[in-house]
């Protein structure tokens, strides 16, 4: 059997719905080999997936999605085998930490004015870490009855021209890149289909991204149609850049695909992990989880 790669999930350090460690055993349960934890602009669920990862047989990667003002245009860099203790990545990752909590704030404020109270005390009930996000407001609003699901939530309240809309003020491309590379990770574009660019501008990121020695498209993603990931495949190909995949796995709720579930990468692509010597998997031994850690997912 081929060894199954997932280089792109969350955990409740950021806004997933399943801890790190809990994460890690459902990504054995679902045959991953390899996982990768990147949670949004943070590593602080690291150290737990890793202990969780050594007792059930699973090479995990330290990782990050980190947030990136591009133009008019907010893009996701995933950093892939990251020095977790690196003083750079690190004063990176807490200045865009900082500038969460103040959205979070400034969420709030903007949906008061809408007679919408609570906010903030309702979406930090829902984050599980010290991150509060957009989802959990999102969560907050569905519960109050303003919304039925994530889709009409986020449309309604909290993209750009809406009641809860806050503007990013994100790392640069070059400094999400030099914070990654400080810490000896490899950089990869996230799920470039969703961010809505012509072919031009695409291309221009892609330019700007090898430019300052990013490494890898993710082409495979759990958001990606079919299409999206053969459309991908192409401009990897030509512009010389590695393959990722990852599924950008939520929790079960995650309105994209689900863990485990993620298409073969297609054949006229280099997948990073046939280039990187840190990832060095083999088809793990079966490691049967207990009844008790199967009942904790």
């Amino acid at each position: 059997m081929s060894v199954q790669y997932d280089l792109h999930s969350h955990s409740t350090a950021s806004d997933g719905s399943l801890s790190p460690s809990a994460l890690v055993r459902l990504a054995k349960l679902r045959d991953i080999d390899v996982l990768a934890l990147t949670d949004h602009d943070n590593i602080d669920g690291i150290r737990e997936a890793q202990l969780e990862a050594e007792q059930v047989g699973l090479q995990l990667i330290a990782g990050a999605e980190i947030s990136v003002s591009w133009g008019n245009t907010t893009i996701h860099i995933v950093g892939l085998n990251l020095d977790i203790d690196n003083p750079v990545l690190l004063r990176g990752l807490q200045r865009l930490c900082e500038f969460r909590q103040w959205r979070s704030e400034e969420i709030a404020r903007r949906l008061a004015k809408k007679r919408i109270e609570g906010a903030l005390d309702g979406a930090r009930a829902f984050a599980k870490g010290n991150i509060i996000g957009r989802v959990h407001f999102a969560r907050f609003l569905i519960e109050q009855g303003y919304a039925k699901d994530m889709r009409q939530v986020f449309r309604r309240y909290l993209v750009q021209g809406k009641p809860g809309y806050v503007p990013g003020d994100w790392a640069t491309l070059e400094e999400a890149l030099d914070w990654i590379h400080a810490a000896g990770g490899q950089a990869a574009i996230a799920h470039p289909a969703r961010y809505r660019l012509s072919a031009t501008r695409l291309r221009q990121l892609l330019g700007e991204f090898q430019e300052l020695r990013g490494s890898a498209l993710e082409v495979v993603s759990g958001s990606h149609s079919r299409d999206e990931i053969q459309r991908m495949a192409q401009l990897c190909s030509r512009s010389g850049l590695l393959a990722s995949a990852g599924s950008d796995y939520h929790g079960p709720e995650n309105p994209y695909m689900d863990m485990g579930k993620l298409p073969a990468m297609p054949v006229n692509c280099v997948p990073v992990w046939e280039s990187q010597p840190w990832i060095h998997a083999q088809k793990a031994q079966a490691v049967a989880l207990p009844a008790s850690a199967r009942l904790a997912l």
